[in-house]
């Protein structure tokens, strides 16, 4: 399976891709065989495993528990070079683009190289935006980051378009696991406006109506995490895929 030709595919057919972020420190292992279930008949298109944290989960165990049970696709969302797995079928190869630490820029992407090379996992290159959302997240505490400021469109528009510059292959902003606010639409809109390559965005997004505003303003991507580990909520996984998926009009 090439991931990255299925996402483009996906996109052309549907309008939109629709991800679910699976953290393996929240999640439990006897809940995911009926949670994936769900999911696919969902309509959810693949899913991200992984977190900027893992303290208490095997992820190794979980990417493995998840092949068994979806032939949807598996990505690693990584947030160290220790959580790479070979029966991942790819791995967001995430450039912390809108920091200045270099070791989250390139010097991880060094150390990680090797373990990719032998694992034979697909690459995805992809610059990673964190966006201002309300309250320090976790990722921003653990990179020793600022994210992009929420009122300054034209700084995530001149970093995107940086990143495709560089050869990335997905932009995606982030507003972090638990945000308070999500991405606002009108960089989404300002973003997606100006680069050619798929825009992901992600955090703080609990309603469908959401989703589908930011895939009418640009965004090719959705990804929702921690919402759903709440399983009374499964229900709306259904609709959240069905917010995703839709053709935007082209005006002639």
């Amino acid at each position: 399976m090439n991931v990255y030709k299925t996402i483009l595919e996906t996109i052309e057919t549907k309008g939109g891709v629709y991800f679910i972020l699976l953290d393996p420190d929240k999640i439990e292992h006897s809940s995911i065989p009926g949670f994936l279930k769900v999911c696919e008949d969902a309509g959810v298109d693949g899913f991200l495993v992984g977190g900027s944290l893992i303290v208490d989960g095997n992820l190794e165990a979980s990417i493995e528990l998840i092949k068994r049970n979806t032939s949807l696709p598996v990505i690693i969302f990584p947030g160290s070079v220790d959580q790479l797995s070979p029966n991942a079928d790819a791995v967001l190869y995430l450039s912390l683009i809108s920091g200045r630490n270099a070791e989250h820029l390139i010097g991880k992407h060094v150390l990680a190289a090797p373990t990719i090379k032998k694992f034979n996992l697909e690459a995805i290159s992809t610059g990673y935006m964190l966006i201002e959302s309300g309250r320090q997240t976790t990722a921003e505490y653990i990179s020793g980051t600022r994210p992009i400021p929420r009122n300054k469109p034209e700084i995530a528009v001149s970093t995107a378009l940086a990143a495709q510059y560089l050869g990335m292959k997905l932009i995606y902003l982030e507003g972090g696991s638990g945000a308070d606010n999500h991405v606002p639409f009108e960089m989404i809109n300002s973003v997606s406006n100006e680069i050619d390559i798929p825009l992901i965005v992600g955090g703080g997004i609990r309603n469908p109506n959401v989703a589908r505003e930011m895939v009418e303003n640009g965004a090719n991507i959705i990804v929702t995490g921690n919402y759903f580990e709440d399983k009374s909520k499964w229900n709306q996984i259904k609709d959240f895929a069905s917010a995703v998926h839709i053709k935007i009009p082209i005006d002639i």
